[in-house]
């Protein structure tokens, strides 16, 4: 299991011409074509997950099942991201539309947090760059829905991560891409904006 660095940066939408040419003056190039994707969360029947995401709490997870809308296919990833005071890292699987449809309706199960479900759907689009060892990824248009609800509510932020080795000096990296770090959960805040109402 490899640990990583995984940082959140803070970037307005009327700066986002300037961000993309930040990158590319800074020699980045493109590791994947932008595509679209949906990550469907998971969580127990109190929303533990959530709850620990918020509170920040350590070791804590997040599980999902992703997939690559546009692409028309039955690859569903099914990922575990795990929080640790040595670090994050991600583990994935690639697992078939059988089991898929039998996790959709029978949920979970897991030592920590018990029986989870389906929880939200999120669907944007990203795009994928790499400097060295660095990678970047630009998330927007990012919409939510309860899963089975049929309200979507949209979500105007950017989201730009980087991931980079745990061995990375933080010091260099905020200093190759100067722009204010942020915490952000695409999960947590699926989940706020459905609360508020």
């Amino acid at each position: 299991m490899s640990f990583r660095i995984e940082k959140k940066l803070f970037v307005k939408k009327e700066n986002l011409f300037e961000f993309r040419k930040m990158l590319f003056d800074r020699g980045v190039t493109t590791l994947f074509k932008n595509r679209k994707v949906q990550s469907i969360y998971f969580d127990s029947l109190s929303l533990q997950m959530y709850n620990d995401s918020i509170e920040g709490l350590a070791p804590r997870k997040k599980i999902r099942i992703r997939n690559y809308p546009d692409k028309k296919s039955d690859i569903y990833l099914f990922e575990t991201k795990i929080s640790s005071v040595e670090g994050r890292f991600k583990t994935n699987k690639e697992i078939s539309k059988k089991y898929f449809d039998r996790l959709m309706s029978s949920g979970i199960f897991d030592k920590k947090y018990g029986i989870c479900k389906p929880v939200l759907n999120v669907v944007y689009e990203r795009e994928y760059w790499v400097k060295d060892d660095v990678r970047i990824t630009l998330d927007t248009n990012i919409s939510y829905n309860l899963y089975k609800g049929k309200i979507i509510k949209k979500d105007d932020n950017i989201v730009v991560e980087l991931k980079a080795p745990k061995s990375k000096n933080l010091d260099n990296l905020f200093e190759e891409f100067p722009f204010q770090e942020m915490r952000f959960s695409k999960y947590c805040n699926g989940i706020e904006l459905f609360n508020k109402n």
